[in-house]
């Protein structure tokens, strides 16, 4: 069903006072969103630069803290002083290029590639800004960047100007708790912890420092990189949160080889140009396959600006070919998207908890590696793994929806706002919001009605629907009436128990191009019968 509204109202429908229904809940005043504090810490590799193109799109949502370069066991910079440098089991081992100890590994001399993104930012700001008001200053970025412990990978032996920023960060009073993600590897973070433990750890105010880094730093992995979180970070801060996500779309290398029918052709060389490569400063730092750029000059592990080989003729011209190449112009991999996309201000509230899920998933409890790539055999069995990654083996009652093309539409109209001048020449998300708080207390058998509101800034139609998140700790589906209206009806289950909650999420979709969707997520809390 489809609603329409001229009016604008805010994202989030504060100072409203409301009750669902009579006798079920008490009305409050309910709250606008916050922006969740977060580092990005990143290595060189090309999908962490697609990453980072695509964040710094959202920085609307969030409050960037530090944007730092980080080493990994793909790219470290080296000492600059002939210090040779090598860890078994490696990159440079497992593909059997023999060629380590060396002096660096896959880090391009006076490496910018974050400087390069905050300077197409920079261009793109005036045009941005008439889209949305939130986007940060480009000066702010600017003054957020920061080189971290990048010589060797896993080596945090010395304080440096990231793990520095990282620390400050930590250790400030600031209210909310500090996201910080390792795209590459963690020993940037492992140096800030490193230096905090040093100076602490024989104080009076050991204790309560350590408690407040429990509560306050959530880590969000794209793996361990380089060991350090296994070796260091784990076993002295074994109260920190590692947030890893499984059930997420697959933005990384490889997402066309196991993608279904609808998120296909939002992978592919035609829709690429169209809504990112094209798109101006930001655009053209954008990669994808065959676009004829290399990371490190003479790098033999970055074939992916090639086109025109098959998979053997670039290994006869040296390459160590670890997935098959595919059409040119097409998707090349956003690998580290999960870490950030539940941060986001999407009415979602993914980033207030790992297991509520959002764009980047949801969180699981083991804290191992994501995923297993060895690196190892053909082509065709290296795109099996890829594609597992992918993949996930949830056996929920009620399964987790399919967020990639509703992502791969937002990332496209953020792009079209950053060459587009005039407000009314793109499409925005239409704002969602309910009527009363959003956590409801209610009692097993009822019926409970939930009231959605819904206008677009653009004037387009909006349709909604009602889902169930399998996030709540009650286990089974509950029965949604008049799912496709703004009025709901949640029939609260009688075998519910007092404590266990259900997630109901408000979807809005707009008629615009490319359709946009806002959401808005409540909470019903079972307090008895």
């Amino acid at each position: 069903m489809s609603f329409y509204s001229p009016l604008l109202t805010k994202r989030f429908f504060a100072g409203v006072l409301v009750a669902f229904s009579v006798g079920l809940v008490t009305p409050v005043w309910s709250q606008v969103e916050p922006k969740p504090r977060i580092i990005i810490t990143a290595d060189p590799e090309l999908d962490d630069n697609n990453s980072l193109i695509r964040f710094i799109l959202y920085s609307t949502d969030v409050q960037i803290e530090g944007l730092v370069y980080a080493s990994s066991m793909f790219h470290w910079k080296g000492d600059g002083k002939g210090t040779k440098w090598y860890v078994p089991g490696r990159e440079y081992e497992r593909f059997g290029m023999n060629v380590c100890p060396c002096e660096s590994w896959r880090w391009a001399k006076d490496e910018r590639f974050i400087h390069d993104i905050v300077d197409a930012y920079t261009k793109s700001y005036p045009n941005l800004k008439v889209h949305h008001k939130g986007y940060p200053a480009p000066d702010y970025l600017k003054s957020k960047i920061r080189y971290g412990n990048i010589e060797f990978d896993g080596d945090f032996s010395k304080d440096t100007p990231g793990s520095e920023l990282i620390k400050a960060a930590i250790l400030d009073d600031k209210p909310g708790q500090l996201y910080i993600t390792n795209w590459g590897g963690a020993s940037t973070i492992a140096r800030t912890l490193k230096s905090i433990q040093d100076q602490y750890q024989f104080t009076t105010e050991w204790t309560n420092i350590k408690a407040k880094i429990a509560r306050k730093v959530v880590l969000l992995p794209s793996g361990d990189q380089d060991d350090t979180y296994a070796t260091y970070i784990k076993p002295n801060w074994p109260e920190i949160e590692y947030r890893q996500f499984s059930n997420s779309p697959n933005y990384g290398y490889g997402a066309q080889i196991r993608a279904n029918e609808t998120n296909k052709p939002l992978l592919t060389p035609v829709w690429m140009t169209e809504n990112v490569t094209s798109k101006g400063a930001l655009g053209s730092l954008y990669r994808v396959w065959g676009d004829g750029k290399q990371m490190v000059k003479g790098d033999m592990v970055d074939y992916f600006g090639l086109s025109g080989y098959t998979s053997e003729e670039l290994k006869k011209m040296g390459y160590f070919v670890w997935m098959p190449p595919q059409e040119k112009g097409s998707w090349l991999g956003e690998g580290d998207n999960h870490t950030f996309m539940n941060m986001l201000g999407n009415g979602l509230r993914a980033y207030e908890r790992g297991s509520y899920g959002g764009w980047g998933g949801r969180s699981k409890a083991d804290t191992g590696p994501m995923f297993s790539f060895s690196g190892e055999g053909s082509a065709d069995q290296l795109a099996e793994q890829i594609g597992n990654a992918g993949k996930t083996s949830s056996t929920d009652v009620i399964p987790f929806p399919d967020f990639f093309a509703k992502a791969q539409n937002s990332f496209a109209a953020r792009m079209k706002w950053a060459v587009t001048s005039k407000f009314s020449d793109a499409n925005h998300e239409p704002s969602v919001s309910i009527q009363g708080p959003l956590k409801i207390m209610v009692n097993t058998g009822q019926k409970v009605k939930i009231n959605g509101i819904v206008s677009d800034p653009d004037g387009n139609k909006v349709s909604v629907k009602w889902i169930q998140m399998p996030a709540g700790s009650y286990p089974n589906k509950v029965e949604i009436n008049n799912a496709e209206s703004l009025q709901a009806e949640v029939m609260i289950p009688k075998d519910a128990t007092a404590g266990q909650t259900i997630h109901v999420v408000l979807e809005a979709t707009d008629t615009g191009t490319p359709a946009l969707t806002n959401y808005q997520r409540v909470i019903i809390e079972v307090r008895g019968k």
